[in-house]
């Protein structure tokens, strides 16, 4: 049995009651497969790096499993065929990370407001010393007289 880390991209029309019976029927039929869930999380409902399906936002699932090599060659196929389902990510991974994942803890500290500066916070972007403009060396070309 072998540790795996896999994210589940669905569509953004569903509700939040559907993503969630989505993420318990993915657990239902990994651990029908001979596995077992580490972990759980749903992420939300986040932008896509590009389009799939016509859709700009897709809800994020993450789930760590404990799977065989038979069990997980099902669990892909399913994944594949179910309708709500755009894209799936399976990784392989060694052991298990402790506590929640990097993406829960980013939208915490956001939330929270933590880490955040102050706009206009002593930088300086252009003009001053040490920076060098791209109009540096510019020289106008002298204007040609009318001969009249």
């Amino acid at each position: 049995m072998s540790n795996y880390e896999t994210i589940v991209i669905a569509r953004p029309d569903l509700t939040q009651s559907q993503v969630d019976s989505l993420l318990n029927e993915v657990s239902a039929l990994a651990t029908k497969n001979g596995g077992k869930i580490n972990s759980t999380e749903n992420w939300g409902l986040r932008p896509l790096a590009y389009r799939m399906n016509k859709h700009r936002k897709a809800h994020y699932l993450y789930l760590e499993i404990t799977l065989g090599r038979e069990g997980l060659v099902e669990f892909q196929r399913v994944l594949g065929l179910h309708e709500d389902i755009l894209r799936t990510l399976i990784v392989s991974v060694p052991a298990f990370t402790e506590g929640p994942s990097a993406v829960v803890l980013n939208k915490r500290r956001d939330e929270s407001g933590e880490g955040r500066e102050e706009r206009g916070g002593g930088r300086s972007f252009g003009g001053g010393s040490g920076g060098g403009s791209r109009d540096e060396g510019y020289r106008p070309r002298p204007r040609r007289e009318s001969a009249e």
